[in-house]
């Protein structure tokens, strides 16, 4: 099999990851639930990791990270937990639905008012639409930092410069580039930053989490066990505490620990570089077949490294199809969760095929896949 669907979730990940989820299965207790050595082990394990990701991340104090099951929840818990009556928040027509959906309650609910900036036919935003939509209730931006569709990159530098000004938290989806793409949350001012394990990170699934910059108060989703004050009839207020409620995935965490370490050891430049050669080579590989339509490149500024295309009035869901049962290729067709996006490219009926690249795919499977279109393409 040749795997492109990487921006869905890793599957060739180091084989430390595979091996530390199997020793901490052999090893690790409840993080903070007694004092005993296989208890004192995970809660080891999982300040280790904490520390780790603030490296990668450029954050000051480890405990501002909690973790979660993936960016779904870190995203509901960001977007939930900062937001009350009458707020008003921007967002974009680039996100995904672990973005919108959360929204689009609060905003059915009568609770926020929301405002979604349009993407143009290259995948990408106008900011200055942005100052345009603030208001003086506006709270927040919540905002992509690369869509799972095209692979456009978000200037956050720019969106930032605007939340500055107008006293608004940055709260940042960084799901498509969390491992595989340098985020330094102090320079980048952001002030919530929501990630999964499973993807550029290369963990198990069922692993996440959520930075949160000091001074910024969020009202956990969850509340429950803690391990400490279980007299008080409140949820603790301290992070990553406050975010944590109930037993953390320790054996996934510590396969987080694993893909972490591999990735600043291999270095996140290191990393997006290869990556992005393999998609350029892609690129250039298929843009001469005839009636092909490759969405979100060109128009603007840097991408990661997905791909997506359409073939002719091809259905995507058929051309996925083609492509795993002659070919063996496992991409991803369809809608993405990212029905905005589909509406700015014109997709919305046809779908659209997705290869998204990864540090381990190799020169030679992405020749079998421009080989692939191109006899598609022919029949």
């Amino acid at each position: 099999m040749i795997y492109f669907d990487n921006a869905a979730t890793t599957l060739q990940k180091p084989p430390e990851v595979e091996q530390a989820v199997i020793e901490a299965m052999h090893s690790l207790g409840n993080s903070g639930r007694g004092a005993h050595a296989a208890t004192l082990s995970a809660a080891r394990k999982i300040y280790q990791t904490r520390e780790l990701l603030a490296r990668l991340f450029h954050v000051t104090d480890p405990q501002q990270i909690a973790f979660t099951s993936n960016s779904t929840e870190s995203l509901n818990t960001a977007i939930m937990g900062v937001c009350s009556q009458g707020d008003h928040v921007i967002t974009t027509a680039c996100e995904h639905n672990s973005v919108l959906r959360p929204l689009y309650r609060l905003e059915e609910e009568g609770t926020i008012a929301l405002t979604i900036i349009p993407a143009d036919r290259y995948g990408g935003i106008d900011y200055e639409e942005m100052e345009k939509s603030c208001r003086p209730e506006t709270r927040a931006v919540v905002i992509t930092h690369a869509s799972n569709l095209t692979g456009v990159v978000t200037d956050i530098r720019r969106v930032s410069r605007f939340a500055r000004e107008h006293g608004l938290l940055l709260i940042v989806d960084a799901s498509q580039t969390a491992g595989s793409y340098p985020i330094d949350v102090e320079e980048l001012g952001i002030d919530i930053l929501c990630f999964t394990g499973h993807k550029g990170l290369m963990g198990p699934q069922g692993t996440g989490g959520i930075y949160v910059r000091k001074g910024i108060d969020v009202r956990p989703l969850k509340v429950g066990g803690s391990g400490v004050h279980s007299f008080d009839h409140e949820h603790p207020t301290v992070m990553p505490t406050a975010l944590e409620a109930g037993t953390l995935n320790g054996h996934g965490i510590a396969g987080l620990d694993a893909g972490v370490r591999f990735i600043l050891d291999t270095g996140v430049e290191k990393i997006h570089e290869r990556e992005m050669k393999l998609a350029q080579q892609f690129v250039d590989g298929i843009m001469d077949i005839p009636r092909i339509h490759i969405y979100g490149h060109g128009g603007h500024g840097e991408n990661v490294a997905i791909v997506t295309l359409n073939l002719g009035d091809c259905d995507s869901a058929l051309l996925a199809d083609e492509l795993w049962e002659r070919y063996e290729i496992a991409v991803r067709a369809g809608a993405h969760c990212a029905p905005l996006m589909h509406e700015a490219l014109g997709t919305e009926k046809q779908g659209a095929v997705r290869f998204s690249f990864s540090y381990y795919n190799t020169e030679k499977e992405v020749e079998t896949a421009i080989w692939a279109l191109h006899e598609l393409a022919e029949e």
